[in-house]
């Protein structure tokens, strides 16, 4: 019936011929029963959306199971959609062209999501590049060739001019190496359960020290708010924490005017130790509260700032990694809160 209707159709017998065909053919849509020899429908389930290559595949049971308890069964366990026999062929048209569709709509989503990853970046990291290193690069050269008559302020001045646009270069560089290693981190299983062992005693040391050295690189420390509560220890890394807290503070401090607060609270918030970061900036539109990740800058095109809106990508893949908790709320024009937490060691 399928294949009259323009599909085109490959069968199983069984459940381990259903799983191998499957990762073999790659479907736009598999069609289960699940009473079946050697492995059931259930099993060919849970296997299939273990496997990368067909997880994300539309899965819709067939079967004369109809009662409740296995509907409700199949659908927390991942499938999209349950018929129960005797089906009309309408309806199983109708679920087909329902799964088809979302499966479409997921595609383009995520082909929109990497259109704007790709604008981000090549519209920020050639100005993220040529700026320090047109800093770097002129007055080196000026120094050169006028040597022989500056005065030792000018090249202290000069001098600094060169070493700021050195570590902006130095601190974009570190930010993609990181991302790059929590990227990596989360999809090996041996590294990610060493690094979620780890443990950081007394963490509310590093945040204050960290808040007040990433507040000072903007001059902005008579603006930071600090009320910390000691806790013994939290589980997360001593570097990935001291990275956490740079890039919230680092951004509160580049999207909030000078002389408005930051503010942080942190306490024990059991089975967690909670962070609260707070700016008065410009905030956030719900639209781009979804859209929060790598590489995203929000209104670039309207905002001079600097930076790759790698940071809070950063953030977000650290929390993930150490299985924390991460959430934003924020308000166009008023602010916005970023909150954290980190799991109490025992």
């Amino acid at each position: 019936m399928l294949s009259i209707e323009g599909f085109t159709t490959f069968g199983a017998c069984d459940g381990q011929e259903g799983i191998e065909m499957a990762i073999s053919q790659l479907p736009d849509i598999i069609i289960c029963d699940v009473m079946m020899p050697h492995v059931n429908g259930y099993e060919v389930l849970e296997q299939l959306r273990a496997h990368p290559a067909t997880k994300t595949i539309p899965f819709v049971f067939l079967t004369s199971r109809s009662e409740y308890e296995s509907q409700r069964f199949a659908m927390l366990h991942g499938a999209d959609d349950y018929l129960a026999k005797p089906f009309s062929v309408t309806e199983l048209l109708e679920v087909i062209r329902v799964q088809l569709k979302k499966a479409d709509d997921a595609r383009e989503a995520a082909d929109k999501q990497m259109e704007d990853l790709r604008l981000n970046i090549i519209s920020a990291m050639p100005h993220e590049l040529r700026t320090p290193l047109n800093a770097i690069l002129g007055f080196s050269e000026v120094m050169m060739l006028e040597a022989d008559t500056l005065k030792p302020e000018k090249v202290k001045e000069w001098a600094q001019f060169i070493h700021n646009a050195g570590m902006r270069l130095l601190r974009m560089t570190e930010n993609y190496l990181v991302y790059a290693r929590v990227s990596v981190a989360l999809n090996d299983t041996e590294e990610r359960e060493d690094i979620r062992k780890q443990v950081l005693a007394h963490p509310q040391d590093l945040l204050v020290q960290q808040a007040q050295q990433t507040a000072e690189r903007h001059s902005r420390s008579r603006d930071l708010v600090v009320q910390v509560q000691p806790v013994d220890a939290i589980q997360c890394s001593y570097m990935y924490f001291a990275k956490i807290i740079e890039e919230l503070i680092d951004n509160a401090c580049k999207f909030s005017e000078v002389d408005k607060p930051i503010t942080i609270w942190a306490g024990s918030e059991p089975p967690y130790y909670m962070i609260y970061v707070e700016d008065q900036g410009r905030g956030i539109s719900p639209e781009y509260l979804s859209k929060i990740g790598a590489y995203m800058q929000f209104d670039r095109w309207f905002y001079e700032q600097q930076g790759t809106g790698l940071g809070l990508g950063i953030v977000v893949q650290i929390v993930r990694l150490h299985e924390g908790v991460f959430d934003v709320t924020s308000s166009p024009g008023k602010g916005t809160q970023v909150k954290i937490g980190f799991k109490l060691s025992n």
